[in-house]
């Protein structure tokens, strides 16, 4: 079987594995979040919290209640880093540094991942386990929360302005949603051949006689949380291309699945939410559509040959597995950096000029495609905003997003949200670029115009896309345990991740503080009220009568169609105009910083 082959059969049984997962994981998601009964164990951890879970907080409590909690898992990650060496399991290793603790601290904790140290030689097993672990799933299930807000304050009819309890959301996706998915992808990995000890390491004796040491530990488990919640930090330094933790061309496929199913499926979960499956369908196409632009990119410019090593392998095989070759590790390359994940198959900055140049403007089209958990469905939804803003504008029609309208305010809070990752990628990258100092830490430097150089400047621009986009994973040839680039790219993930968390929720409150119109819509074969719970015949199957009813009693799930004076937010026409304008802003921002870099390497 040749490599395109296999190449191809993987990603059809990607594809055909989601497309079966769709329907009843973004179903059950619906579900976990609109259902009014706590679990026994949740009710316990309410009582223990001092948490109310009947209570409603509006857009300014739940963004409190996010910063919060964040706050607090910064400071806890932060100092077990530091007290490591005195802890159970520390393997001999001591504790982290100030500025790197603080890196890795505000990593985990803001779903990056990114990591400027080898694990083997850092961090602990304990460390692993207590500290970013547990932040792989809080982090993701925080997203997840923040992305369910957004949902309430569209759904919201009764203009209270009220978008959910955060601990409530909190608890559910941990518990219901990303507990049990991570255990039974573990699970596979384990029947994989993956790695899960309690021990630190083992000594072993090589072929030529001398003496080794292996580090052991927990990577089956880190392994399916990190892929799942979209987090990418690894155990290993060469992360999931190591074979304790990725040992077979199935398990590669699993954790692919792993980090696309939750964000793909999370489409389902809005429109079963909103009342419109359509809704989630557009969305999803789009989404579809830039995932797949890229990978054909990728995935024919590493296929070609350039230079001597390259014509001899057959293809760009520098930096990758050879038992994964150039299909799987373009389609994990293309995966990871749309969906924040940040976990890695291969070594990025091997890729040619203009694969690598791909990844990075996979991660400055915003990563809708599709996106982290949670981040990636409220990130697209933001860019619909703009769009019915602008596409309303230039056809006559009401700006209205599912029945809100789209004015002043809301727009400003959307542009916001779309203006802050720009700033911080840019400003980031001009302001390395210009210190003398970086120059020491690229892999790759030389006379300014030279490939060297230029190839320099694609490292810098990587790395704060990467962090402004809580993604987490790198071009290689950069340095960045200087002091400099620890506190900046730490600041940068730190305001990439909550800024924009806070313009989601506060034009979520915006939204939820507007009535719905007295005006009645069409809705399947029927005609109800705006605002009122239905029954629809339009189930997937056909089978009978399905209720939709309220997740709160100021909510309702029942679809507001738009009318002749509204631009529609399902269907073709919306999705080009949606994809249209993601592919629009991210070009006018980022194509100059691309043309000093990708795009000037690609042609020299």
């Amino acid at each position: 079987m040749s490599v395109t082959t296999a190449g191809l059969l993987q990603l059809a049984m990607v594809i055909i594995v989601l497309g079966a997962l769709y329907v009843p994981l973004g179903d059950h998601m619906a579900r976990v979040y609109d259902s009014e009964r706590h679990l026994r164990g949740e009710r316990l951890l309410y009582r223990i919290g001092h948490i109310d879970p009947r209570r409603q907080q509006t857009w300014v409590g739940y963004a409190l209640a996010v910063l919060a909690f964040s706050l607090i898992s910064f400071v806890f990650v932060y100092v077990l880093q530091r007290v490591q060496g005195g802890l159970p399991w520390s393997d001999g290793k001591s504790g982290v540094s100030p500025s790197m603790a603080f890196n890795t601290a505000i990593s985990f904790v803001t779903n990056t991942n990114w990591q400027s140290y080898s694990p083997e030689v850092v961090m602990s097993n304990l460390t692993q386990m207590l500290g970013l672990a547990v932040q792989n799933f809080l982090s993701a299930a925080v997203g997840m929360a923040v992305a369910i807000a957004f949902i309430r304050g569209i759904v919201n009819r009764r203009g209270s302005g009220e978008i959910g309890n955060f601990w409530v959301d909190l608890v559910r996706g941990t518990v219901r949603i990303l507990l049990p998915l991570s255990i039974m992808i573990a699970i596979v990995l384990l029947a994989q051949g993956a790695v899960q000890s309690w021990r630190t390491g083992f000594d072993f004796t090589t072929l030529d006689g001398r003496r080794a040491h292996s580090m052991l530990g927990p990577f089956a488990s880190q392994e399916a949380i990190k892929e799942l919640g979209t987090n990418g930090g690894g155990t290993l330094s060469v992360n999931s291309a190591h074979p304790f933790s990725n040992p077979t061309p199935l398990s590669n496929v699993v954790e692919i699945l792993a980090l696309l199913m939750i964000p793909v499926c999370l489409t389902r979960t809005y429109g079963r939410l909103v009342g419109d499956r359509r809704q989630g369908h557009t969305l999803l196409g789009v989404m579809a559509a830039i995932w797949a632009a890229m990978l054909t990119i990728v995935w024919i410019f590493e296929s070609r040959t350039s230079g001597v090593a390259s014509n001899a392998a057959g293809a760009m095989m520098e930096g990758k597995e050879q038992r994964f070759g150039i299909p799987a590790s373009a389609l994990w390359a293309v995966s990871t950096t749309g969906t924040s994940t940040g976990a890695v198959n291969s070594a990025h900055d091997s890729f040619s000029a203009a694969g690598g140049g791909a990844l990075i403007w996979n991660m400055l089209l915003g990563e809708v495609a599709p996106g982290g958990v949670g981040a990636g469905l409220y990130g697209i939804l933001v860019m619909a905003v703009i769009t019915v803003f602008v596409g309303g504008l230039l056809v006559g029609r009401s700006p209205e997003f599912m029945g809100k309208k789209v004015g002043q305010h809301e727009i400003t809070l959307a542009a916001l949200y779309a203006l802050v990752m720009p700033a911080l990628v840019l400003t980031g990258t001009a302001i390395s670029v210009i210190l003398g100092s970086t120059k020491g830490f690229q892999g790759n430097s030389g006379d300014p115009g030279t490939s060297g150089s230029i190839h320099g400047f694609s490292e810098v621009l990587y790395a704060y896309a990467s962090a402004a986009n809580n993604n987490g994973s790198a071009f290689g040839g950069l340095t960045v345990t200087s002091d400099w680039f620890q506190t900046s790219l730490g600041l940068v993930m730190l305001l990439g991740r909550f800024l924009p968390i806070v313009f989601v929720l506060a034009l979520a409150g915006r939204l939820a503080m507007q009535r719905a119109r007295s005006r009645e819509v069409a809705i399947g074969d029927r005609v109800v009220a705006a605002g009122r719970s239905v029954e629809s015949r339009a189930s997937a199957g056909g089978a009978g009568p399905a209720t939709l009813t309220a997740v709160r009693p100021e909510t309702s799930t029942a679809a507001v169609q738009s009318d002749a004076s509204t631009l529609p937010t399902h269907g073709l026409l919306f999705g080009v105009l949606l994809l249209g304008t993601i592919v629009l802003v991210a070009g006018l921002t980022f194509f100059p910083a691309m043309a000093l870099g990708p795009i000037a390497e690609a042609v020299l």
